[in-house]
């Protein structure tokens, strides 16, 4: 018997920083991702500051992707949250689009969010 062997091809990661709760994707967002999409949010929401989520190193999103996000800004909103979407690739967008979904996430065009450092927390998800 071979042993099987999983190859990771895309994730979520929540990134917690003092004022806000960054949310990263990257690679292929589908159904496969769907505990990794929980956790990252009930973790955001229960931190209790706004939150971005950055799909911008995202090379593909099937419907439980783009559920995902609507999912956040709808429970987000409830929640009293601000949530966004950062830089968003065509892959990203074209569904959304096409969905008609686009219109609920609003622009931050100068919100700038960095990558892990030293001065906050990373949660894997």
């Amino acid at each position: 018997m071979t042993p099987s062997r999983t190859t990771t091809t895309g994730g979520i990661t929540l990134f917690e920083q003092p004022e806000t709760s960054v949310v990263d994707m990257w690679g292929e967002i589908d159904v496969a991702l769907r505990s990794e999409a929980s956790a990252a949010l009930a973790n955001a929401l229960d931190r209790d500051v706004p939150v971005v989520i950055d799909t911008s190193k995202v090379t593909f999103m099937d419907s439980t992707g783009i559920a995902f996000l609507v999912q956040f800004y709808t429970i987000g909103s409830e929640e009293g949250l601000q949530v966004s979407l950062r830089n968003p690739p065509t892959v990203v967008t074209d569904v959304l689009e096409m969905l008609g979904v686009i219109e609920i996430f609003p622009a931050l065009p100068n919100h700038q969010v960095d990558h892990p450092s030293e001065d906050r927390h990373q949660t894997a998800v």
